[in-house]
């Protein structure tokens, strides 16, 4: 009877370990997927910023264009 006390308790103790185990690993693996969350927010700030700044320099490359083809009608007309 004492053995088989002793074996249970036994088994009990493995299963408590690993269910620590279990316990530490699934934390771990939330963490982990936290901060995996966090760069992907990171990065897609990042790309929406590199977007927004490339759409200004597209309007600065046609408001460039805008004023020069208005200075070349002008002196067409000049040349006239």
């Amino acid at each position: 009877m004492r053995e088989t006390a002793e074996t249970a308790r036994i088994a009990s103790e493995e299963a408590r370990t690993a269910a620590e185990t279990a316990r530490t690993a699934s934390e771990e693996a939330r963490v982990a997927t936290d901060a995996a969350r966090h760069a992907v927010v990171d990065a897609v700030r990042a790309t929406a910023d590199a977007l927004n700044a490339s759409l200004e320099h597209m309007r600065v490359v046609e408001d460039l264009r805008r004023t020069l083809r208005e200075i070349r009608d002008v002196n067409k007309l000049d040349s006239n």
